[in-house]
């Protein structure tokens, strides 16, 4: 997110006050936390993802040929397949 760590930590205090997310301590780093997705943000997840995928579709998908969402994919496929065996990424 190329955020300072004042500015993130800010940030997840908001959310973590509206009851989308809670903050646990790190099971390996005392000084620092895990921010896991709470009840309330699940469901504003699942309730605001229909209207995304709709969108997505309406104005992305449905205006592609079918040889163009298979270039698409093809493409995908030739950025995302080194990335599988990258052993920095992140789990």
């Amino acid at each position: 997110m190329l955020w300072s760590r004042s500015r993130l930590s800010h940030h997840i205090a908001r959310i973590e006050t509206c009851g989308l997310v809670t903050r646990e301590a790190h099971p390996e780093d005392g000084r620092g936390a895990v921010v896991v997705l709470a009840p309330g943000g699940r469901h504003a997840i699942e309730g605001g993802a229909p209207g995304h995928v709709a969108s997505v579709r309406a104005h992305f998908f449905d205006r592609l040929t079918p040889a163009e969402i298979e270039a698409l994919a093809e493409i995908t496929d030739k950025v995302v397949e080194p990335l599988r065996d990258d052993p920095q990424r992140p789990a």
